[in-house]
């Protein structure tokens, strides 16, 4: 029998058949990722093969190859990667400019991740009733035309006053879509909106520390009223990178790799070396500086074969 699975429970994952009548799975055999050490063999959106047992329980049998996947590291001292999701069709990154503050190193590293496992990505702008002075107007437009003129789509949001929340819907229609972001970017009221009577729970942000409460401990994902189904995952406070050859990393920078092609040098890491094209771009303000410090924050991460926390 195949199936879809849409939960991870931690021991074990739920699998939604054909016919709509789910089964709780445990993993029978060894399965590993070519490779790569995951936390997590099967993950949600894995299409599977599943044996059920007289007990009305089943095991996982088999994994069906995968269209794509996105992960991360499973700790900060771990060289393990933990598999967010599968098979997506994109990735909707969820920030917010503040309370609390979405770093761009955080959305650099989220969107570097998408490009190396080939999910197209959506940054989603939420709570923007929140911003109402100037200032936060400026920013607010500063952020929305970094990442729109390198190509990404910006979708801006608000749960309280209804605004960009139809073109989001339309945006996830028909789509299996990971929603992802630091705790406490209203991730869980997005998916309560989108879906109605779902009622995940959500959490008040923290005064002292200015981040959200974890509500979400396992991916799970959800069918959309008007087609589709969302991946909501757990808040996560830092993205670490993972195999990534120093040489490759601008492939994951779109705008500097568009810019690397006119580098003299065809090994070049665009930090020092003579006729850099991408140095140039950033001199020349083509390239944003958070950008470029994204870049470089990367490689200094694979400079030193770790990740450190919270950037």
């Amino acid at each position: 029998m195949k199936g879809l699975v849409v939960r991870n429970t931690g021991s074990s994952y739920v699998v939604l058949l054909p016919d709509g009548s789910e089964y709780d799975c445990k993993i029978k055999g060894k399965f590993r990722l070519k490779g790569i050490r995951t936390t997590n063999p099967v993950a949600v959106g894995d299409h599977v093969e599943i044996a059920p047992q007289p007990d009305g329980s089943a095991y996982i049998t088999a994994i069906e190859p995968r269209q794509n996947y996105i992960i991360r590291r499973a700790s900060n001292l771990s060289k393990e990667a933990h598999i967010i999701a599968a098979n997506l069709d994109q990735a909707c990154l969820v920030v917010t400019l503040t309370h609390p503050v979405t770093s761009t190193t955080f959305i650099d590293r989220f969107l570097s991740t998408a490009e190396a496992y080939r999910v197209p990505a959506i940054i989603v702008i939420n709570k923007i009733d929140l911003l109402t002075e100037p200032d936060d107007i400026e920013l607010l437009d500063g952020v929305e035309y970094l990442y729109s003129s390198i190509g990404y789509r910006v979708i801006k949001t608000s749960t309280l006053t209804g605004e960009g929340i139809d073109t989001l819907r339309e945006a996830l229609r028909d789509r299996i879509s990971l929603l992802s972001g630091n705790s406490g970017v209203g991730k869980s009221t997005l998916i309560n909106t989108l879906i109605p009577g779902l009622e995940l729970r959500t959490a008040e942000i923290s005064d002292v520390h200015q981040t959200g409460m974890h509500t979400t401990t396992f991916s799970e994902m959800f069918q959309l009223p008007s087609g589709g189904y969302i991946v909501d995952t757990p808040g996560v406070r830092g993205f670490g990178t993972i195999d990534y050859d120093k040489y490759e990393v601008a492939h994951y920078f779109p705008e500097i790799f568009r810019a690397s092609k006119d580098c003299r040098y065809g090994n070049c890491t665009h930090t020092h070396e003579p006729g850099c094209a991408v140095l140039e771009a950033l001199e020349n303000q083509e390239i944003a500086q958070s950008r470029y410090a994204s870049y470089l924050s990367i490689l200094d991460d694979l400079s030193h074969e770790k990740y450190r926390p919270g950037h």
